[in-house]
């Protein structure tokens, strides 16, 4: 039992990593605050469910663009200061959101220019802070630290939404939005207290050149372009949360539908909280793999059993299959990115995730409103096993990394001792 539980050597080692936690949590709290009110809001000021789903469209593009932009920016400042001013500008946001709700009349432009400022402000410190665990963790407690991460986001995936619901029922959207505004500030005060991470010596400003040399690197690594193929395949093929609601209607079950957004966090905290044997294995690609299958399988399980309770297991399934998979992409990458190129990286890697399940719920829509709801996912997680098997084919490399014989791990093992 002690071997299953999660290894805090990462905890215990890092300072930096300790803040960046618990940081991390508040923010996560504060965050799915607004995460809640924000789209309550719409519905109550609008009444209309294209109101409410026109925040993702506001969303998807400042995310892909300052996503990529903060990976070049990462590469080329101070990563605590980029992490320091966007946790500052996301409270400034969440005050206005509380401003607005506390008029006698709240306007309803100011919540999508708050959503769409959110979604930049996120792209720009995503990459920061992901390329950021490479410097204070060591090598070999990379993936503890994915896991430990991963953990911490489950919690809030869980803790938060219930919470938020509660304070949105019973206190309103400008106290969600009040709190939203004091976790924001206690974070910002806590990333003041992390070591600098100036840039390296050689690093250039932000340019769509420096962009284009990330992805270049990156395309010419069979591995990394596997993690980041995989994933967006997954995603695209079987990410059904859209059509949730008509999963439940279809399985006469309209009570569960909080518990099927909700079951793929559980089987993720399943797998952090017994995640203690990944700290010892060295082929991280396969985790990758059997992670994205996993994930399909048990999607396409849940599109085709009709018991509701069989549903549930399934989606805690492909939760935990989605972890696996994500703790052997974030291993791979602080593993073999060199340093002055990780922020770039990490602007690509916010593509995958958020492009991959934005078209992922076009897709599922789409083919719900052409061949049924539980054919939609069925078959979209036939189509991600059958991708993941292809993309394995075509990049047989991501299959065969060893983090101790893998010449990037190892040329990054060799810079981290020198340095």
């Amino acid at each position: 039992m002690r071997a299953l539980l999660p290894d805090l050597a990462p905890w215990r080692s890092s300072p930096d990593f300790r803040l960046l936690w618990v940081q991390g949590l508040i923010t996560y709290f504060g965050s799915f605050m607004a995460l809640i009110a924000l789209p309550l809001q719409i519905k109550d000021l609008t009444g209309s469910p294209l109101a409410v789903g026109a925040m993702g469209a506001v969303e998807l593009v400042p995310l892909v663009v300052f996503g990529l932009y903060g990976g070049a920016l990462a590469d080329s400042v101070d990563r605590r200061r980029v992490i320091l001013l966007t946790e500052a500008g996301l409270g400034v946001l969440a005050a206005i959101l509380l401003v607005n709700a506390l008029l006698p009349e709240p306007l309803l432009w100011p919540l999508y220019v708050v959503a769409g400022g959110v979604s930049a402000l996120a792209g720009l410190q995503r990459p920061a802070l992901d390329s950021l665990m490479a410097r204070i963790v060591p090598h070999k407690q990379q993936t503890a630290a994915a896991a430990l991460n991963s953990l911490r986001w489950q919690i809030g995936a869980i803790a938060g939404p219930a919470l938020a619901g509660l304070v949105v029922a019973y206190a309103g959207h400008g106290t969600a939005y009040a709190v939203t505004v004091c976790t924001f500030a206690v974070s910002a005060v806590l990333c003041l207290r992390l070591s600098p991470a100036p840039p390296a010596k050689e690093a250039a400003k932000p340019s769509l050149r420096g962009i284009v040399e990330g992805a270049r690197y990156a395309w010419s690594r069979p591995v990394l372009l596997g993690t980041y193929a995989i994933d967006l395949a997954a995603m695209f093929f079987a990410f059904p949360n859209t059509i949730f609601p008509f999963l439940a209607d279809e399985l006469d079950a309209e009570w569960s539908l909080g518990l099927m957004y909700a079951a793929g966090s559980v089987g993720s905290l399943v797998l952090g909280l017994t995640s203690g044997w990944t700290s010892r294995v060295r082929r991280h690609g396969l985790f990758v793999v059997f992670g994205a299958a996993a994930w399909g399988l048990a999607i396409a399980a849940a599109g085709w059993f009709s018991s509701v309770w069989v549903v549930l297991i399934c989606l805690a399934v492909a939760g935990a299959g989605d972890m696996l998979s994500g703790l052997g992409r974030s291993t791979i990458w602080n593993q073999t990115i060199p340093e002055e190129l990780r922020g770039r990286l990490a602007g690509i890697e916010v593509l995958s995730y958020s492009v991959g399940p934005q078209l992922g719920q076009v897709r599922a829509g789409a083919m719900a409103g052409w061949t049924g709801t539980r054919s939609a996912i069925w078959t979209g997680g036939v189509a991600c096993v059958a991708s993941v098997v292809l993309l394995t084919a075509a990049l047989p490399k991501l299959v065969r990394y060893d983090s101790e014989t893998d010449e990037d791990a190892v040329r990054r093992r060799e810079a981290r001792v020198e340095g």
